[in-house]
């Protein structure tokens, strides 16, 4: 488990800040993550990787000349935000673009995405790319939803090696793609990992049983078996790898391969070796030549006992990138060049905060200060129950839902407070909070929870009068934005198995002449009975896929807390009877 921490939410912010400082030789801090040390040569594509806290030496440990131009690192086991992963890569660029690598994991897609399409408008050109090595998480006919694992390191090296050879930005991408579509993992685990703070694993197996299949962010197995020996561990992890061939490979024998034996955070460097022996040999019983073989902590889950096993079959081309010189805190290759003058610090772009508070009128600023009150409203019920959240999380997913979901409604309440002392009307109120949630928070949540609370803030706008059809307008374009972004429909398992009935229920109340606060109230039971339900339904998306079965009988995590939200939201409105937007008399 994870003993020394001061406070957990402060952990990944903490955790980075001590990796810059020791390691200044590779590296500089910006806001979101870091760059490298030695600036980006003007007129080089920037590779700019990221993820969540918890995996180092991914990401920030990668970062250095022949690999990562930067990383942007969100908190323990959630995505960075857009905000954050626009800074890195405004600090990384140099004028030939960016590529953002990341594992495929719902909310880095999200906020990587988010950030790809902000870059592009600033006029960087951007792509994006997610490594889906895992072949445990999907079929090889749905290879484009399965999750990055250890397959991260050689797929980004790739892409950072072409970047340093000259290659364009359209032709990193190309490598890049080719290199994951030639790469396949698969790993086991004895024990799951603790998070700073919990008392308790995010899973465990009996005693003499590993969990086979797992993920790297506390994901359960999607299967368990009885405790191999060494030798037998190396045989169900080459025999896995070995039996899906990417397409362009024949046939095992004669084929070259990079491998990679990966230590998930507590299994010892010697336990490592004792495997490799074997692993080594089966692959070359069939026919395999291994090159530059790795065996060592590289992507890790904590203190999670276990391993995966990673093949990425080379052509001359990927094996020139693959063996190719790098320099970096955690993964050093050959030798590279240095110059001898290194920048003092890379300035971080600022981040918004400053920015001048658009003007208000009062009825606009009277309902800041419900939305601000609201908000810590909210605070306090996700802090009251964030230990549930994070338990029902953890059935079948990573745990982590409690603790993003406190980071980012404790952000956005906040921004929400100075807002309202700078005098902001509502959608201000709202917007500042849609930023500061997104930001904090990280991951699929943060993200939707960005869109929800800047719709609303649209709806409402900062001179028009606040009703009842407004408040419900923006619930039902927060509704269609948060389908439009994360993809989920009724039925997936998700928040918006809630968020619709709500939004829909609400909608409908106004329009039939109820006042705000009682079409809240019956919109919120209707939200309250759409997540019970969800405990019978089965994950189509989201890290609980992989797992669907884990999760019957037990509800959706973010459907859940989206309930408890609006209940909350509703003893706020309740209280408020004078305030615009509540009465009947302001329903239009």
């Amino acid at each position: 488990m994870t003993r020394l921490f001061n406070d957990p939410a402060a952990f990944a912010d903490e955790a980075l800040e001590g990796f810059a400082a020791a390691h200044r030789r590779w590296v500089r801090p910006v806001t979101g993550g870091v760059v490298r040390a030695v600036p980006t040569p003007r007129g080089q594509v920037a590779v700019v990787v990221g993820g969540g806290s918890g995996h180092y030496p991914a990401f920030s440990g990668l970062v250095g000349q022949g690999l990562a131009h930067g990383a942007a690192v969100g908190n323990v086991f959630a995505s960075p935000s857009a905000q954050q992963i626009r800074t890195v890569a405004r600090a990384a660029e140099a004028g030939a673009g960016v590529l953002l690598m990341y594992g495929n994991y719902a909310g880095d897609v999200l906020h990587f995405g988010q950030a790809a399409r902000r870059l592009t408008a600033d006029g960087v050109p951007t792509r994006t790319l997610a490594v889906t090595d895992d072949i445990s998480s999907a079929t090889a006919e749905e290879a484009a939803k399965r999750r990055g694992i250890a397959g991260d390191l050689p797929v980004f090296k790739a892409a950072a090696a072409a970047a340093e050879q000259g290659a364009d930005l359209e032709e990193v991408v190309r490598v890049a793609e080719h290199a994951n579509a030639r790469t396949r993992s698969f790993g086991i685990a004895f024990s799951g990992c603790t998070l700073p703070g919990a008392e308790d694993p995010l899973f465990t197996v009996d005693e003499g049983r590993m969990a086979v299949g797992l993920g790297i962010h506390g994901e359960p197995g999607i299967g368990e078996e009885a405790v191999p020996s060494a030798d037998e561990a190396a045989e169900l992890l080459v025999g896995k790898v070995l039996a899906e061939l990417p397409e362009g490979v024949e046939r095992a024998s004669g084929g070259r391969a990079a491998v990679i034996l990966n230590g998930l955070g507590s299994v010892k460097y010697e336990e490592l070796f004792v495997v490799y022996r074997r692993v080594a040999r089966l692959l070359a019983e069939a026919g395999v030549e291994i090159v530059d073989p790795e065996v060592g902590e590289l992507v890790t889950s904590f203190d999670m006992a276990g391993v995966s096993l990673t093949l990425t079959w080379l052509d001359d081309e990927l094996e020139a990138l693959w063996t190719a010189p790098a320099d970096t805190p955690a993964y050093r290759k050959g030798s590279v060049e240095r110059p001898q003058d290194l920048p003092d610090e890379v300035p971080a772009e600022a981040d918004g905060g400053t920015e001048a508070v658009p003007e208000a009128t009062e009825e606009s600023r009277v309902t800041g200060r419900l939305v601000a009150e609201t908000l810590t409203t909210v605070r306090d019920t996700i802090d009251a129950h964030a230990e549930e959240l994070g338990r029902i999380d953890a059935v079948a997913g990573d745990g982590d839902h409690g603790i993003g979901m406190q980071r980012g409604s404790t952000a956005a309440a906040e921004a929400a407070e100075h807002a309202v002392a700078a005098g902001a009307g509502a959608a201000t109120v709202l917007h500042r909070a849609s930023d500061a949630w997104a930001d904090r928070a990280g991951g699929t949540s943060g993200a939707l929870w960005g869109v929800i609370l800047r719709a609303i803030g649209d709806a409402l706008g900062d001179s028009e009068r606040p009703t009842a059809d407004r408040v419900a307008r923006g619930v039902t374009d927060a509704s269609a934005g948060v389908r439009s972004l994360g993809g989920a429909e009724v039925g997936d398992k998700t928040m918006v198995d809630v968020l619709v009935p709500f939004a829909d229920m609400l909608a409908a109340e106004v329009a039939a002449g109820a006042a705000l606060t009682a079409a809240w109230d019956t919109a919120a039971e209707a939200a309250a009975k759409a997540a019970r339900d969800t405990a019978d339904l089965l994950p189509r998306m989201g890290r609980a896929r992989p797992h669907a079965e884990k999760s019957l009988g037990t509800p959706d995590a973010g459907a859940h807390s989206l309930a408890l939200i609006v209940r909350a939201v509703h003893g706020v409105l309740g209280t408020r009877k004078q305030a615009p937007a509540v009465g009947g008399a302001d329903r239009k």
